[in-house]
């Protein structure tokens, strides 16, 4: 196996067992083992170190585990909401000041939420380490005493503009929450939207703030991973100093039950109209849970069916028989309870919702039907472990990544078994997967088309439902 130019730097760095070979005409890419420690503070901090010296920069990532899914009803998007709050300044920083510190140190950063988690992280050059660490300990610990009612307000309206523009009054912007209220049950906590309703937003008084603060944004539901280039000694030291004397917290409400059965049972279908020029189908299916034995092999089906240019999906529908000018499809990577494979495919103008949803059926239902091959499975495991491994040789990347894993399951090493777990993905538990969760009582339609093509009485059910859901249409 050849040694290239990349995997000395990277040997060099103390990351172990990179090259690639040529194996039928596919990239096969030997398995990296990233250097990992990792421990508790007293706190209940999980500490994760990478060291990594290919580069002068470090990234500082810090996962808290509480999203959406943690919200009650009546309280939905305060996950999403703190993911702003916590910019707006704590006892020795002032709002946006963190902004002002790294981006002057040279560095980037933000912040995120999903379903299950909310992250914040930044990237800097080396010397700045104790800089990011302080600025993320500072606002764990003394965020409450400078929160008042005038930086709810602001964020607030922050927030209800950002609905607005990315989803209310975006073209097909709705899908990211009526896809979820479409495939979960009314009582599951990935039902509701990530993003909350107005009427919730308006509803959120300091006092629910403060609380869901100190319920969740503690060490002890926490995860901080450094990346980078840093002495582990130096870090160690940073990490106890800045958090190590900041309580734990007084315990984390337990989410209701995540378990579902592996399919619908039956079919679902919602059509939308919107302010569209084309109709757009988001079609979702149960999937076997992010982590799982079948997960992986859900996750190589769904790169066959729509990544890249030589995905079904793209070779049959956009280029072969020009029904569609985008298709792809994805896993949403929920780990509890179940996954989500969702297939994405917008129409050519020309192509009528009708013939958009029969022609993506058709080739789901060649799918199901076990006609995945093995050079399928060979190309789509490449293409995964490609960008994976890719992926790692970011800080940032895989400094969120080891977050990732210690938050859901406990174990940052198990960011080194990934390689092998897609590896190990045969066409045989590929095709077992299609078969069981791509059929007819596992779909859920979610079918966008233009508002003056709509029949009427889909017209009044959509907006019926708009009005339900708060939305401002």
């Amino acid at each position: 196996m050849e040694t290239t130019p990349e995997c000395v730097k990277q040997e060099r760095a103390g990351i172990r067992g990179c090259g690639a070979s040529l194996s039928g005409g596919v990239v096969q890419l030997s398995v990296m083992r990233i250097p990992i420690e990792s421990y508790h503070l007293f706190n209940g901090l999980f500490v994760t170190l990478s060291e990594d010296h290919t580069a002068p920069i470090v990234a500082v990532n810090l996962w808290y585990h509480v999203g959406s899914a943690n919200e009650r009803e009546g309280r939905t998007g305060f996950a999403h909401l703190f993911e702003h709050m916590l910019f707006q300044g704590s006892s020795h920083v002032a709002a946006n000041e963190h902004f002002e510190l790294i981006q002057r140190a040279g560095g980037t950063l933000n912040g995120s939420t999903w379903l299950d988690r909310t992250n914040y992280y930044e990237t800097v050059p080396s010397n700045q380490l104790a800089l990011a660490l302080w600025l993320e300990a500072d606002r764990m610990s003394t965020l409450l005493p400078a929160m008042t009612q005038q930086k709810l307000d602001t964020q607030r309206d922050v927030v209800k503009n950002e609905r607005r523009w990315s989803v209310d009054n975006q073209p097909y912007g709705t899908w990211w929450e009526r896809l979820p209220a479409l495939a979960f049950p009314p009582t599951h906590p990935f039902h509701h939207s990530l993003i909350g309703s107005m009427e919730d937003l308006s509803a959120a008084s300091l006092d629910d703030i403060v609380n869901f603060f100190a319920t969740y944004y503690t060490p002890d539901n926490a995860a901080l991973s450094i990346a980078g280039d840093f002495d582990p000694v130096e870090a160690r030291g940073l990490v106890d100093r800045y958090f190590g004397s900041i309580p734990r917290g007084a315990g984390v409400p337990p989410r209701s039950d995540m378990r579902l059965p592996a399919t619908f049972g039956n079919t679902q279908r919602e059509v939308v109209p919107d302010t569209v020029m084309v109709p757009r189908l988001f079609l979702a299916f149960r999937s076997p849970p992010f982590g799982s034995d079948e997960y992986y092999a859900a996750s190589v089906l769904a790169t066959i069916l729509g990544a890249g240019k030589g995905s079904r999906l793209q070779r049959q529908l956009v280029r072969g028989r020009e029904i569609a000018s985008e298709a792809t499809a994805f896993t949403f990577d929920l780990a509890e309870g179940a996954d989500l494979l969702v297939v994405d495919v917008t129409a050519r103008p020309e192509v009528t919702s009708d013939v958009l949803e029969k022609e993506v059926a058709r080739e789901v239902d060649a799918a199901q039907g076990g006609g995945v091959t093995a050079a399928e499975v060979e190309r789509a495991v490449a293409m995964i472990e490609t960008g994976f491994v890719t992926s790692l040789q970011s800080a940032g990347e895989r400094a969120d990544k080891l977050s990732m894993f210690a938050t859901i399951f406990g174990d940052p090493s198990l960011l080194n078994e990934q390689s092998a777990q897609y590896r190990a993905v045969t066409v045989e538990r590929v095709n077992a997967v299609a078969r069981e969760r791509l059929v007819q009582t596992n779909r859920a339609s979610l079918l966008y088309v233009p508002r003056d093509a709509a029949p009427n009485g889909a017209r009044d059910e959509a907006e019926a439902a708009a009005g339900a859901s708060g939305a401002s249409r």
